[in-house]
């Protein structure tokens, strides 16, 4: 029977993302291309791989024994084909990486530029979203966050500084209320919340007093599932807003927002990159940590 490479790895792609349209464009494929090497896989088979619906893609009892048979070796030959590129010149290759859309802006794009420009066949792709996604399942490379949130059996790499949260208000703001004074305060005023995209829930306010923790659950008129607008919001004079202060840019510096509750609001630890501690670092990524590594930490 004649095999064909190409099909059992758009099989194992359309499998794991459970949707030939995902599938499709992460190979770089047209949809019916995809959907017709699936059929004919499963015709030369004689067996059903895939049971299709109107919403989704899930393997059967035989594709699923496929998958598990096969999925692991396509990333091990891949892995071994991006290995390979330490033998041009240049490295090449693709490296994917998840993260939250302000790191990306802040720290990622800014460290990684410079190794764009030198290696132009190095590609990498990345994934901004607010949510957590599993790196390993979804096949990614690395992902960022927050370095207190990370599972304990990945490698985690320091890209930036600690990170320090900041209640801040616009000067309109603070004439028409009294500055709080302590955090208790911030319910008498108008808070602008943020809305968790992972959990769906309001995000709580953590303060630091005397080495502990405290929260508070603040009100007010508008509620943002982006820190981009709660930041046009406090500086529209519509409330306090509560983001990393690195979020308010130079509104602080340039006096657009003023600061309070400082005291309350001591360093944690920054964004790290992570990855699965048995990934073999490609030349690509090995490259991309370099770029991203903090040699010290403030």
């Amino acid at each position: 029977m004649k095999r064909n490479l190409n099909d059992l790895v758009y099989f194992v792609t359309v499998a794991r993302e459970g949707s030939f349209t995902r599938a499709a464009a992460h190979l770089g494929v047209t949809q019916p291309a995809l959907s017709q090497a699936i059929s004919a896989l499963e015709d030369r088979l004689q067996i059903r791989l895939l049971t299709r619906t109107t919403r989704s893609v899930s393997p059967t009892a035989a594709g699923e024994r496929l998958l598990q048979a096969i999925g692991t070796r396509i990333d091990e030959i891949e892995t071994e084909l991006d290995m390979l590129t330490e033998l041009r010149d240049k490295p090449a290759g693709t490296v994917r990486i998840t993260c939250g859309p302000d790191v990306l802006h802040t720290t990622l794009l800014p460290k990684l530029t410079p190794l764009l420009r030198e290696y132009p066949d190095i590609h990498i792709e990345f994934d901004a979203n607010h949510g957590f996604r599993d790196i390993v399942a979804d096949r990614f490379d690395a992902g960022v966050r927050l370095g207190d949130t990370i599972d304990k059996d990945m490698i985690a790499l320091p890209i930036g500084p600690k990170l320090r949260m900041a209640a801040v208000a616009s000067p309109d703001y603070f004439a028409r209320y009294p500055a709080p004074k302590t955090p208790y305060e911030l319910t008498q005023h108008q808070c602008i919340n943020q809305r968790q995209i992972s959990s769906g829930g309001l995000y709580v306010w953590d303060f630091d007093q005397d080495g502990g923790d405290l929260n508070v659950r603040v009100n007010g008129q508008l509620t943002f599932n982006t820190t981009s607008h709660i930041v046009d919001a406090a500086l529209a004079g519509l409330g306090i807003a509560f983001l990393p202060e690195e979020e308010f840019g130079d509104h602080l510096k340039e006096g657009r927002l003023v600061r309070v509750l400082k005291p309350w609001c001591q360093p944690f630890p920054g964004y790290y990159l992570y990855y699965p501690s048995r990934k073999q670092p490609s030349p690509a990524f090995s490259l991309v940590l370099e770029a991203l590594r903090v040699r010290s930490q403030s």
